[in-house]
């Protein structure tokens, strides 16, 4: 029962702390905490340095000790990250003109992260896609600026290195890792003519035959586009609006794998309805889909689109794979009842079934051990707090804010691949003096008013208010009523 060596971040409205754990949960003594209303926090990739954003400045620390890395005069920053070696700070904060400054002002600034150094000052006027998109080691950093993607190289923001422009590029996604990285773009379908989604490997972006796949498809407003692990295939869920044929609230979604070999299919599943989640498997060998209406199916594919495992139907809509790619948890969250199936997916085999009740977040530790849920603002505005649990059922710490005030966010500090080896999967619940919670058994339904009494009474009750009821409806002829001559 040792400190594991990860830190979480909670932001809410009494400031912002640094939790150590698990599975023992106490304040960071050396992190001074923030008692201002933060509008974002962050960590860097290696989860060496901590920022946030606080109305006042932005502050960067070592989330080891606490101390003060660099601070920045930038009380209107609204979003904040850090490139994945740690020398670059992005800040973004909302686009606004002035009668002094028709043109406004440039929203998206880029710092020498040690230096503090402003590095370059952009326009980003809308938040979607605001933070540019680096490779592991820095090498390239694209952003999409009109309809085209920008890259730039070594972190020199002074001139554009290449571009990608084709009719219209909505969307975009930079592979994983390090070099030769790969880019997937997203141009929507217009005229009659359909949607797609182009691989490229940079810098060959240019003429009919540099893409590495395509796959074109109608039935496309959106999409989300995942690259796996080792960059060598990507999902894309398209999705659209409405569905015309008024089958499903959630508009129409279709399931579509792309190869950097060329490869390419449409995921055929066996359930009609809504696509609720994707997830690659951290071995980026197969990924797991939540889909169909209510009760949802869940269904492991390999890279040729198989299903490998079913896990049938139950209450869900989202599924995660621990770091290490050992457990899954399907989940139910949102308007479901918030249960989690954690699976041995070595060998297909259901550890625990917990509930976590109107949560509306969800993430794994680092270490593949334990997991955070929270209820969070604005979701949820009642009950905010979180849990943080072992994968066995067991609750392992619990916080509840004060009445009257909000969580925003719980986020784990990021560890580098390989920090927390696979250990064995236990069957057996953790000890905790806070218990599990394992599903109760089904019951029948109680009306709120009548909760209260005890099982027996409550059916004598529910008996004699039946029968009245029926006898209103259904009056018996009296015996003493007058017989006709």
């Amino acid at each position: 029962n040792k400190f594991s060596g990860v830190f979480a971040s909670v932001r809410g409205s009494a400031g912002t702390s640094l939790l150590c754990g698990p599975p023992q949960c106490e304040q960071h003594s050396a992190f001074s905490s923030d008692c201002g209303v933060c509008r974002c926090v962050t960590f860097s990739r290696d989860g060496t340095l901590l920022g946030w954003s606080n109305g006042k400045g932005v502050s960067v620390v070592k989330s080891s000790d606490g101390s003060s890395v660099s601070t920045f005069d930038l009380p209107k920053t609204a979003l904040m990250g850090i490139s994945p070696l740690n020398n670059i700070l992005v800040t973004w904060q909302p686009y606004t003109k002035t009668q002094d400054s028709p043109q406004g002002e440039a929203n998206l600034r880029l710092f020498d992260l040690q230096s503090g150094r402003l590095v370059k000052a952009l326009y980003q006027k809308k938040v979607d896609s605001w933070c540019p998109s680096w490779s592991d080691d820095e090498k390239i950093c694209v952003r999409s600026v009109n309809n085209e993607l920008h890259f730039y190289e070594n972190n020199d923001f002074d001139s554009i290195a290449n571009k990608l422009h084709m009719q219209k590029v909505s969307d975009f996604a930079l592979s994983p890792g390090g070099q030769p990285s790969k880019v997937a773009v997203y141009v929507p379908g217009s005229k009659g003519a359909p949607s797609f989604v182009r691989l490229y490997q940079y810098p060959n972006l240019g003429g009919p035959t540099a893409a590495l796949a395509n796959k074109s498809f109608f039935k496309a407003d959106k999409v989300t586009m995942q690259w796996n692990k080792k960059a060598s295939a990507v999902l894309v869920t398209a999705s659209t609006e409405v569905d015309k044929t008024g089958a499903s609230y959630y508009g129409e979604q279709t399931l579509h794998y792309l190869a950097v070999n060329g490869e390419t299919a449409l995921v055929q599943l066996a359930k009609n309805g809504p696509i609720y989640d994707v997830a690659w498997s951290p071995s980026s060998s197969e990924f797991c889909v939540v889909y169909g209406f209510m009760p949802a199916k869940a269904t492991v594919f390999n890279l040729k689109c198989d299903p490998v495992f079913d896990f049938g139907t139950g209450p869900r809509n989202a599924a995660y794979y621990s770091p290490q790619g050992h457990i899954l948890v399907l989940a139910g969250f949102g308007n479901l009842r918030g249960q989690m199936e954690v699976w041995d997916v070595k060998k297909y085999k259901q550890v625990s079934k917990p509930q976590a009740p109107d949560a509306t977040h969800f993430s794994w530790c680092p270490d593949g051990e334990h997991i955070v849920t929270a209820t969070c603002a604005p979701r949820l505005r009642v009950g905010n707090g979180y849990k943080i649990w072992h994968y066995t059922g067991s609750v392992l710490h619990r916080f509840e804010v004060a009445s009257g005030s909000e969580l925003y966010e719980v986020r784990w500090q990021p560890f580098p691949d390989g920090s927390f080896p696979e250990r064995p999967i236990k069957y057996q619940a953790a000890p905790s003096e806070l218990g599990t919670t394992q599903a109760p058994p089904t019951q029948a339904y109680r009306p709120p008013a009548l909760r209260h009494l005890p099982v027996t009474m409550y059916i004598f009750v529910y008996s004699r208010l039946k029968f009245m009821l029926n006898a209103q409806k259904n009056p018996s002829p009296s015996r003493f009523s007058a017989c006709s001559v």
